[in-house]
């Protein structure tokens, strides 16, 4: 860390965390992405350190919130696939709902793009933002709104399924 860096760090470290702290409610975490912001301001050496740390530190928050969204999501996928699971070891009706929920959501998927499918199940199976444009292509900042539209596409989809073929669509 150069001499001009590791006076910032001094005197603005806990300045950082506070204002952190107060975008994601944990402490531990707060000084987590205060690090990552430091980190970052070693690599790209900015003019005015103590202005850009902050807004990458506002940056790494919003990213965090946006984490801790996607998790839930997915941890709601995971618990209905759970139940799911659950069903086919209860009655035989209700293993036939969760095969006819695992087949609405399979027909769902395969009616997406090829780009949008494959940006959901890499997101799903864990990979990062930076490895997912590695694998599809695509710009690291177009997978957020790649995802975000995918998964838009993906429950429209499935409610469309599960509407039946009788329902007139305007």
């Amino acid at each position: 860390m150069s001499d001009d860096l590791a006076e910032v760090y001094k005197t603005t470290f806990p300045a950082l965390v506070r204002f952190l702290y107060r975008k994601v409610w944990d402490a531990e975490r707060a000084a987590d992405l205060a690090q990552e912001a430091f980190a970052r301001a070693v690599e790209h050496r900015p003019e005015d350190p103590k202005g850009w740390l902050f807004v990458v530190a506002a940056n790494l928050a919003r990213d965090e919130a946006r984490r801790e969204i996607r998790e839930r999501r997915h941890l709601t996928l995971l618990k209905s696939e759970a139940q799911a699971n659950a069903a086919v070891n209860g009655t035989a009706e209700d293993a036939m709902e969760a095969d006819a929920r695992r087949e609405r959501v399979r027909v769902a998927l395969e009616r997406l793009s090829p780009r949008d499918k494959e940006a959901l199940l890499l997101w799903d199976a864990g990979l990062s933002y930076d490895q997912i444009a590695a694998h599809t292509g695509l710009a690291r900042g177009a997978i957020g709104t790649t995802l975000a539209r995918a998964r838009r596409r993906l429950v429209e989809a499935y409610d469309a399924e599960s509407e039946g073929p009788n329902v007139a669509r305007g």
